[in-house]
């Protein structure tokens, strides 16, 4: 694979202090977790304040706020006033149609979807998602979370993906990523960027600094990370 720059999401922050330092470090997305009754879940008025800070300090960087089949009032509520995200990241079983809905009742914001792929022949829906959103996430499934699970996915699977989707589609790979990995993972395998969570934590959301900054450098010395 070429070593084309890598953009970097961290996923799962839960914390103000925290996810500013990880700003700080060049990353080009920080998530926060809208789904209830999951491990790394922040409340609204958290959520508010951690993307009303990095908005503030660090406004380059992507406010990702990740969701399960919202409901339209979650979605308009969420984007008004202060501390909105530039980016809703849909994990549930949202279809084609009604990510194509949401695009088009609020253009102003960006809408990814995430795919959980069990094999590699689920990779035959992203096709159908293409159109109607602005990037495709793609993570290992897992029975009993929607994600954060650290399972890694193939890379052999994505080889030839790029053949696969239209030229400017934009591809995120999440799922066990860590500086680790990431040497052989991008010797294989050509995302748009990398989404990591679990394997840089110290407890469920909240990171241990040192891995992210591991990271950041391993995807800076491969890629190296995009501006």
């Amino acid at each position: 694979m070429s070593n084309a720059a890598v953009a970097l999401k961290i996923c799962g922050l839960t914390d103000r202090s925290q996810a500013c330092s990880i700003a700080a470090m060049g990353v080009q997305a920080i998530g926060v977790i809208g789904v209830d009754k999951t491990p790394r879940f922040v409340e609204e008025p958290l959520r508010r304040a951690i993307f009303t800070e990095l908005e503030k300090l660090y406004p380059h960087v992507e406010r990702v706020w990740v969701v399960a089949d919202p409901c339209d009032y979650a979605i308009k509520s969420a984007l008004q006033a202060e501390g909105t995200p530039t980016i809703v990241q849909l994990h549930g079983s949202e279809t084609p149609e009604r990510c194509l809905q949401l695009k088009q009742q609020h253009p102003t914001v960006r809408w990814w979807k995430a795919l959980r792929l069990r094999t590699e022949q689920d990779l035959s829906d992203l096709s159908s998602f293409e159109p109607h959103i602005d990037a495709l996430l793609l993570d290992a499934w897992s029975p009993d979370q929607l994600g954060g699970t650290g399972h890694r996915l193939d890379p052999n699977w994505f080889t030839h993906l790029h053949d696969q989707l239209k030229p400017n589609t934009v591809w995120w790979l999440a799922g066990g990523i860590s500086s680790e990995w990431v040497p052989e993972l991008l010797r294989i395998v050509s995302p748009y960027g990398l989404d990591a969570s679990s394997r840089l934590e110290a407890k469920p959301g909240v990171k241990d600094l040192n891995k992210v900054r591991a990271l950041v450098q391993t995807v800076h010395d491969n890629g190296p990370l995009r501006q």
